[in-house]
């Protein structure tokens, strides 16, 4: 079939590498001018993420609903991941696969040479002060049905899988979590995508049934897929909610898993990155702002990561990045369809670990999968 995506995010990438797999044809129209936008332009909110795959640690915002699509993602990417070796030659490699052209400064990717999506998973952890400890609690008795999904760390066992963390923390270990690399993964959607044709600088002027209009013209396809996020805003009740975050260049800092800090005002993850760069996220603000990140958010997300590594004192800041995550009114995935038209949205602040399950679900009710 000939299919129209609007939209070359996340979801529009993963969208068009798994149709592309399927023998399909695909046209991609994106606004951004290269499929590498700058920091400091309006781009994609995959881009300004730190890759959690955790479906156990959102369960405190998302219930079940993210739990669920979340666990089935985690399988999603290992077969993603597998085909995207497959597509890019094998054995993958980071360093002749272009990531420099993508790469932020300092990146190296040694450590995620064997995956495409520079993927992890081994294990993610919970992280909370004693003052704080009944908010963990809470987000942890969602799991009381499924006790071999978490276990309860002392102080001994908390070294080796988080060394400089803290030691009067309370500390529990999510098993099967993990995190990717955005900006790898991103790139290896792109160039996986053999086949597809990309179409940059071309913004939608508006799109229905079966037909895609740009500057161009009006196009028609067999299938049109709308995965524009907040950009659908003037067909669907999308806003877009502000997130901060920080990026560290902190050599001599060993972390080689997402570690979140429970604390009953602010979501706070620490994230391993290629390079001895750590991302510190992210705040969550009712606005569509895309001014540069607060002092207020500067100062909460610092000083909550220094409480539990307070080697971080020594890190230096790389970047700081701000965007909008497309959220509808109950922060849940929307996926719609109609003959000839389908429209995935809504992945707030969970894009990457619900991708691939809401696109699975997406394409099947397209009968496209």
């Amino acid at each position: 079939m000939r299919i129209g995506i609007a939209g070359a995010g996340l979801a529009g990438r993963l969208t068009a590498f798994l149709l592309s797999q399927r023998g399909h044809q695909v046209t991609v129209f994106e606004a951004s001018s290269s499929p590498s936008p700058a920091r400091g332009t309006i781009r994609a909110a995959a881009w300004t993420a730190a890759g959690m795959l955790s479906p156990i640690a959102e369960m405190e915002q998302g219930g079940p609903v993210v739990r669920d699509l979340g666990f089935r993602s985690l399988m999603l990417w290992q077969e993603i991941d597998d085909a995207l070796s497959g597509a890019l030659g094998q054995p993958f490699d980071a360093h002749n696969h272009h990531s420099r052209h993508y790469a932020d400064h300092h990146d190296e990717l040694k450590e995620t040479h064997d995956s495409p999506l520079g993927l992890q998973l081994n294990d993610s952890l919970i992280v909370c002060h004693a003052n704080d400890l009944g908010a963990a609690q809470r987000i942890l008795q969602h799991l009381d049905q499924d006790p071999s999904r978490f276990a309860s760390l002392t102080g001994p066992e908390v070294a080796p899988l988080a060394p400089g963390l803290k030691g009067t923390l309370h500390a529990w270990r999510l098993i099967g979590e993990g995190h990717l690399f955005p900006t790898q993964a991103m790139e290896s959607l792109f160039r996986g995508a053999q086949g597809v044709d990309w179409r940059w600088s071309t913004p939608i002027i508006r799109l229905g049934t079966n037909t895609i209009e740009t500057a161009e013209g009006q196009q028609a396809f067999d299938w049109v897929i709308d995965t524009r996020g907040v950009g659908a805003s003037s067909d669907i009740s999308v806003r877009g909610v502000r997130g901060e975050l920080l990026v560290l260049f902190a050599p001599g800092f060993e972390l080689h898993r997402p570690v979140r800090l429970v604390h009953p005002r602010w979501r706070v993850y620490i994230v391993p990155r290629p390079g001895r760069q750590i991302v510190i996220g992210a705040t969550e603000i009712e606005s569509e702002d895309r001014s540069p990140i607060s002092v207020q958010s500067t100062m909460e997300l610092l000083s909550s990561a220094f409480s539990i590594f307070p080697s971080l004192a020594e890190a230096r800041i790389l970047w700081t990045d701000v965007n909008l995550r497309p959220a509808m009114m109950d922060n849940l995935p929307f996926v719609e369809t109609q003959p000839g038209l389908t429209r995935i949205n809504g992945l707030f602040r969970h894009g990457w670990l619900l991708a691939p399950a809401v696109i699975e679900q997406a394409l099947r009710d397209a009968d496209l999968s």
